[in-house]
């Protein structure tokens, strides 16, 4: 009752909030030593208990009544979910954080192209546009002296392409979750999403022979707070909201991580852009303001 009343009042602004918290996620990820599969086994570990015990103790119901599409869509989400996960935090490993939040807010493009080629949906050519602006003010930053006096990753070009993946990753994943949220209960379709992708989590460390154990306690102080901040107030939030919001509208404002990310890390990780990246921050911006107010008017 409470999603009915509550998520579904005010999704279109939990989302923008969703982005807030998720724009930690680099951040707090490039601070860990841990590899990425820890880093993505650690923060689902923490946070899945707080969605599997109210749906196994009060709503195995609304599992039961899930049909065999429902199931094909919310395992595959998390599928994706966890290449998302894994190619992102090792992409905030080996190039800056900006530069990859930027390259992974690209998947706007995919959702686009699943609504219109594969779902057969209209977009108007407002949306169109308002998401290739935001593109293009994301690629100026990308392109630009965005990191002056900050640390380089090891190996920033594949770190490029592993951020690239992350936003292919993302796009699907929004997709899927678009699709399963049409029938299956918000609690209920992040719980088995976050399941899924925990079990991907954990297959990947044992096929790699990884321990979880024996790294610095400050590596699992930022898990559980990658866990409460950005797997609970970012991914969970999204999901809750994708029951009465489309994807591209998730989609396209979770594109605005690069900005958030840029902001907190100029706070944190003292990487300020240049005057070019100030600019392109204002294009997706402006263009972020634009496709919301459509997707409010509905054009």
């Amino acid at each position: 009752m409470g999603e009915k009343t509550f998520v579904s009042k005010y999704a279109k602004f939990l989302v923008p909030f969703a982005v807030i918290c998720g724009s930690m996620s680099g951040i707090l990820g490039s601070l860990v030593s841990a590899p990425a599969i820890v880093i993505g086994f650690g923060r689902l570990t923490v946070a899945l208990p707080f969605f599997a015990i109210p749906v196994l103790v009060k709503d195995m119901d609304s599992i039961k009544a899930m049909t065999k599409r429902d199931w094909i869509f919310t395992i595959l989400a998390g599928i994706f979910l966890f290449g998302h996960f894994f190619t992102w935090f090792t992409a905030v490993k080996l190039t800056q954080v900006t530069s990859a939040a930027v390259l992974a807010s690209l998947h706007p493009l995919v959702v686009l192209f699943c609504t219109i080629f594969i779902f057969k949906r209209k977009v108007s050519i407002k949306q169109i546009i308002a998401i290739l602006f935001i593109i293009f003010g994301a690629g100026i930053i990308t392109f630009s002296d965005s990191s002056a006096g900050a640390a380089v990753g090891s190996n920033p070009l594949m770190g490029d392409l592993f951020a690239f993946v992350a936003g292919v990753c993302m796009g699907i994943y929004f997709q899927f979750g678009n699709e399963a949220r049409a029938n299956v209960k918000g609690s209920t379709y992040v719980f088995l999403c976050f399941l899924a992708c925990w079990v991907c989590f954990g297959i990947a460390l044992l096929v790699t022979q990884t321990s979880p154990l024996g790294y610095p306690t400050s590596d699992y102080l930022y898990i559980v707070a990658m866990a409460f901040i950005c797997q609970i107030g970012s991914h969970a939030l999204f999901n809750l909201c994708l029951g009465h919001v489309n994807s591209i509208y998730v989609s396209t404002w979770e594109s605005g991580d690069a900005l958030f990310a840029t902001f907190l890390s100029i706070i944190i990780l003292a990487q300020a852009p240049s005057a070019v990246g100030w600019l392109g921050c204002i294009i997706a911006t402006a263009a972020l303001v634009y496709y919301n107010y459509l997707e409010n008017k509905n054009l």
